[in-house]
């Protein structure tokens, strides 16, 4: 039904307009107590077999939202209505800012896939944090908060303007994410080398602890598909050096190869980072790497072309405690959520493996 209603209405709007039409009537859905119970029962039921400990958090299980669709938590209880296990807002930057210019959102609907040059439109981490301390949560769920570099801060600046996110926004964020590798803002990614990202990351674990003194906030990197291997090696190896909670992998790509004619050469050609089907080969390559040199020293987080039950056990095989999607859920719906645990539950119990932990490399631990 979904999918006829996707062809028949989403197909035909603009994205961006779609995706503020379908948040909205999910946050209206979550507002109403008989009718979000009624939803949560139907869409996310839960598998004991998959609850998940990870980052010091327990969770119903291991599958979570990404960055980028609630920007601006507003709509976490709607998400986690829906059976996402944990919801990572943001990204949000120092200082409210409108992101580029529309049009910066568009399907590729014959390859399952998005391009993105959103450009971390949000409303700034004082007011985002104003909300997440005035949130009074209707379901448990655990909420990361990705935080950015505000597009109109100079480069040389960016470490005191990643701070201030981190000193408002840590006290509230069950763990923070440092984003250093969106395609959609000049010389962010140039922070992902290590000589810029270690003071990067000593200065907002800092900032967190100062906030935070009763607790430690986790704290983990999110890094781009297009890194050289030996450039993903050289973060992991830092990420271990600075005692970092884990490392996300990965965020968007500015490379458009296994795009299919069908989605048109215009579409292929826009300008921003490609998600969704298309990234799943690189995404997985980059976690396996990343397993095989920090093994379960940090815990790793696999996204990118998540479709799947299937994807998501093997990203669990391939090194990662938690498993998240975005781009899927345009395509798949409100089930999307379901589908996955089910699948997940499954192929758990064909396992050889008694828990989900034990799961977690074990193709990278144990090659064929």
């Amino acid at each position: 039904m979904y999918k006829i209603f996707f062809k028949l209405v989403f197909s035909r709007l603009d994205p961006e307009r779609a995706h503020h039409l379908a948040f909205r009537w999910i946050r209206l859905a979550a507002r109403v107590p008989v009718l979000r119970t009624f939803v949560a029962a139907a869409l996310a039921p839960r598998y004991a077999e998959l609850r998940t400990e990870a980052l010091g958090l327990r969770m119903h299980g291991p599958f979570g939202l990404a960055a980028g669709f609630d920007k601006n938590a507003v709509g976490i209880d709607g998400m986690a209505m829906l059976g996402f296990d944990h919801v990572e807002i943001g990204t949000v930057t120092g200082e409210p800012q409108p992101g580029n210019p529309r049009k910066r959102l568009f399907r590729l609907v014959a390859d399952r896939a998005l391009i993105n040059r959103m450009g971390f439109n949000n409303d700034g981490s004082l007011t985002v944090a104003a909300r997440l301390a005035s949130r009074r949560p209707v379901f448990r769920t655990v909420v990361g908060v990705n935080i950015g570099k505000t597009k109109a801060v100079p480069e040389a600046e960016a470490v005191a303007d990643y701070v201030k996110s981190a000193e408002r926004l840590a006290p509230y964020a069950d763990y923070l994410v440092v984003n250093v590798s969106s395609p959609n803002t000049p010389g962010l990614r140039d922070l992902q080398a290590t000589e810029a990202l270690r003071p990067l990351l000593t200065a907002v674990r800092e900032a967190a602890d100062r906030v935070a003194a009763a607790r430690r906030v986790p704290l983990l990197v999110k890094i781009a598909p297009d890194l050289a291997d030996e450039d993903v090696d050289a973060v992991a190896d830092l990420a271990v050096e600075l005692g970092l909670d884990g490392i996300i992998a990965t965020n968007t790509t500015i490379a458009r190869e296994g795009l299919g004619l069908e989605s048109g050469p215009s579409l292929v050609q826009e300008a921003g980072g490609l998600s969704g089907a298309p990234l799943k080969a690189r995404s997985l390559e980059v976690l396996r790497r990343l397993y095989a040199r920090v093994g379960d020293r940090i815990t790793l987080i696999g996204v990118g072309g998540v479709e799947t039950a299937e994807d998501a056990w093997q990203r669990i095989l391939a090194g990662a405690t938690l498993v998240q999607g975005y781009s899927a859920f345009v395509y798949e719906g409100p089930f999307w959520c379901r589908t996955v645990h089910k699948g997940l539950a499954a192929r758990l119990r064909q396992s050889p493996y008694a828990t989900l932990a034990d799961a977690v490399g074990a193709d990278v631990r144990n090659p064929a």
